[in-house]
């Protein structure tokens, strides 16, 4: 079967218009545990589902681009962004966690369009991993799960976004590592 070789990057696209959507609907009723807040939860579920969606297609059909390798952590920045903004705005995740995340995700995401005339650098295992814990974490947070399970479910989303804080941590230093690294090998012995 064949599929076109934009598929990936359109899905890519989709997830990136999702954003401002999903971040209205968070925060048009001030993040009362309503319909709202339910369909901007699953809203970002879908979308961030997608993420392993359109790299697969990708692999799966060797359509991988370049402007792929580009457009899909981004579009998983800027979800997730999005996500730890309205939470933070919604005063239920420190601003300082929110601001952590977002230096790493800018700070990686600017490092990457600079040197993306050099040569395309793809997610590592490190950073996917670092995106599916955010994923689940702020997928927790964003469903007002303690509506039906009770209070017990904020120590389980606390639990999760450590985890998830951790992993950005761990994985922006592992990636500036490696960028170091593959400079210094690009230059040569001194």
């Amino acid at each position: 079967m064949a599929i076109p070789r934009q598929l990936p990057n359109i899905i890519t696209v989709v997830r990136i218009l999702c954003a401002p959507v999903f971040l209205w609907m968070l925060l048009a009723d001030g993040g009362a545990d309503g319909p709202l807040r339910w369909w901007a939860a699953v809203l970002f579920i879908v979308a961030i589902a997608t993420d392993g969606i359109d790299g697969w297609l990708a692999r799966r059909y060797e359509i991988v681009t370049d402007l792929g390798k580009l457009l899909d952590p981004l579009a998983d920045k800027i979800l997730t962004g999005f996500a730890f903004i309205g939470l933070s705005i919604l005063g239920e995740l420190d601003w300082w966690i929110t601001i952590i995340v977002l230096v790493r995700e800018v700070g990686i995401t600017v490092h990457r369009f600079v040197v993306a005339s050099d040569h395309v650098v793809a997610a590592a295992w490190m950073g996917k991993l670092k995106t599916l814990a955010q994923g689940v974490a702020l997928s927790l947070a964003l469903l007002p799960l303690w509506t039906i399970v009770g209070d017990w479910i904020f120590w389980v989303n606390g639990v999760t976004m450590t985890i998830a804080v951790v992993l950005t941590i761990a994985s922006g230093i592992d990636y500036v590592v490696t960028a170091v690294r593959a400079a210094r090998k690009a230059k040569g012995p001194v």
